[in-house]
Formats: structure tokens, C-alpha cells, sequence
């Protein structure tokens, strides 16, 4: 079963290859979504301090059944914060409102604040000051793990040259319809996990005509075709769903596309509207990696 598989982090740290993604669920609901994930065998939770969520998190975690340590938790350090101070309180913070002693994996979520982000600003100055305190919290055992989110590849190249820690992953936007590979195989080749968010295109490839037949020949759903295509390029895909039934299901992806499938879904036409979602900074067309 594909949840009870791993990654190796570069630091040696073992992760499980799909995550439960949470955001946009409410603090009063996501508890028992956690739980819902727990029960189908997710042994990886995603959150961040941007969502608003750590604490309902932290409570689905301590009433799951499942014991902390077989738990894999993620959290990102606001987008905003790009001072060491900041950081520093950030990260404890964080501790806090999930009421853990130590998480699992720590990320920088954006190389901008997100009313600036891909305006051409970089920020490298305060994403090092957030890096550092990341390091920090890495050798003080508060961390496992510490990587980056949304990091082009200036961005990432700017940790790699200045850091005395290499980042663990790299989480942004890839699915079916939208799959920037030449950032994926550069973070690849730096011996960095790429993390795929929205790894079913935020709901708008369901309804695709081909995915719909190319699914059907597996006999799966549109949405585990799109998380297996993620797992064949060796990336950590991050489903989310608030329905027990669809959080099972997308992650049963036991099976696998073939090379001339896996070749027609890389060719796909990219998704050029997210709808409602296109109000997010990741899902302007003029704001996406390539």
C-alpha cells in the first residue's frame, strides 16, 4: 500500500510519499479530518501557519489512535516573516498551536509575502534570516526536517550558496495540466523532494474528456490518475479533501500508467483558468514556474 511506502529525505529522515493536505479547511473541522486521513492509513499531515489551522491539527493528531511518532507533520513559516526574530518566535509558535515538542518538517511557504509574490522582488537577504532560524530550530531538535515552498530556482539557488543547511524539499504547485519540469528535475538534481500541491489541479481537471477516458482505462478516478502521475515523476503529491470517501480513495493508487500514458498526460494543455481559485497568488498564470 502506497501510505506506508517513504522518501529519504537528504538529511536521512523518512517520509511518507503522499501527504493529507489541509488548507482552506476551518480550525473547528480539520481535527476531524485528520482523523478521517489517520484512519485511511495517511501517516503525513500538511498544514501551515497561513492556514490558520495548526492548533485544530494538533487536535486531530492527539485524538487519531495513532501514536505521535508514526506521524509525519508538516508546517510552513508565514510568507511575511523574513526576519530572524520574527522566525524564531514564528517556529515556537508553531510548536505551540500544534502542542507537539518537535515537527517533523518545517518550510519557508513563499520566497515573497504574498501580496508580493513573483513582482521581481526575491527577498534573498530575509529568506536567509528565515532560513537561519530554521537551522537554528533544526540543531536545537525542535525540527526534523526544514525545507522551502514556492522557491524558483534563483530562490532555491540562493539557500543553497548561503545556507549551512540544504533544504529538504521544495512544495509547489504541479499536477496534470500544469507541470513546470524544468524546475522539478533542477530541484531533483540538487538532491531536493519535490512536494506537489494541488495535485489534482484544484479540483478544475476532473471533468477532462481525456483524463476521464484515461482513467477508465485503469479503472480509477481522475483524481488517483492525477496523484499516480506525480508518483511516476518522484514527487510528493499533497491531496486534500474534507470526505472520508475521497480521502481514502486518493490515495489508492496502487497501480501504474504506462510510458505512452505517462508521455500524453507530461504533453497535456496547461490549465489556463483555476476559477475561483485564480484570486490565490500560486494560481495566476503570470505568477506559475516553468
Amino acid at each position: 500500500m502506497i501510505l506506508q511506502d517513504t522518501y529519504t529525505l537528504n538529511n536521512g529522515v523518512k517520509i511518507p510519499k503522499i501527504g493529507l493536505g489541509t488548507w482552506l479547511i476551518d480550525n473547528d473541522k480539520v481535527a476531524d479530518v485528520v482523523k478521517h486521513g489517520v484512519e485511511a492509513g495517511y501517516r503525513h499531515i500538511d498544514t501551515a501557519q497561513a492556514y490558520r489551522n495548526e492548533s485544530g491539527v494538533g487536535e486531530g493528531l492527539r485524538n487519531c489512535g495513532v501514536a505521535r511518532d508514526e506521524i509525519f507533520v508538516t508546517t510552513k513559516l508565514a510568507a511575511e516573516i523574513k526576519s530572524l526574530d520574527e522566525a524564531r518566535v514564528a517556529i515556537d509558535g508553531s510548536l505551540k498551536a500544534l502542542g507537539l515538542d518537535t515537527i517533523d518538517l518545517m518550510i519557508i511557504h513563499s520566497p515573497q509575502p504574498w501580496d508580493k509574490f513573483r513582482n521581481g522582488e526575491h527577498f534573498f537577504e530575509g529568506n536567509l534570516e528565515a532560513w537561519r532560524a530554521l537551522e537554528e530550530a533544526l540543531e536545537a531538535g525542535k525540527l526534523r526536517a526544514i525545507g522551502v515552498s514556492n522557491f524558483e530556482k534563483v530562490d532555491l539557488d540562493n539557500i543553497l550558496e548561503n545556507g549551512s543547511v540544504k533544504p529538504a524539499v521544495n512544495q509547489f504547485l504541479a499536477h496534470v495540466g500544469n507541470t513546470p519540469f524544468d524546475l522539478i528535475d533542477y530541484t531533483q538534481e540538487q538532491d531536493v523532494l519535490v512536494e506537489a500541491y494541488s495535485p489534482i489541479g484544484h479540483g478544475k481537471i476532473l471533468d477532462h474528456p481525456l483524463l476521464k477516458d484515461m482513467a477508465g482505462k485503469y479503472d480509477v478516478s481522475v483524481a488517483q490518475l492525477a496523484v499516480r502521475y506525480c508518483l511516476q515523476l518522484d514527487m510528493l503529491p499533497l491531496p486534500k479533501s474534507q470526505t472520508a470517501d475521497h480521502i481514502r480513495s486518493n490515495a489508492d493508487v496502487d497501480f501504474t500508467i504506462s510510458d505512452d500514458d505517462m508521455e500524453t498526460l507530461k504533453t497535456m494543455p496547461d490549465i489556463e483558468d483555476y476559477g475561483d481559485a485564480g484570486d490565490f497568488p500560486v494560481y495566476r498564470a503570470d505568477a506559475r514556474s516553468s
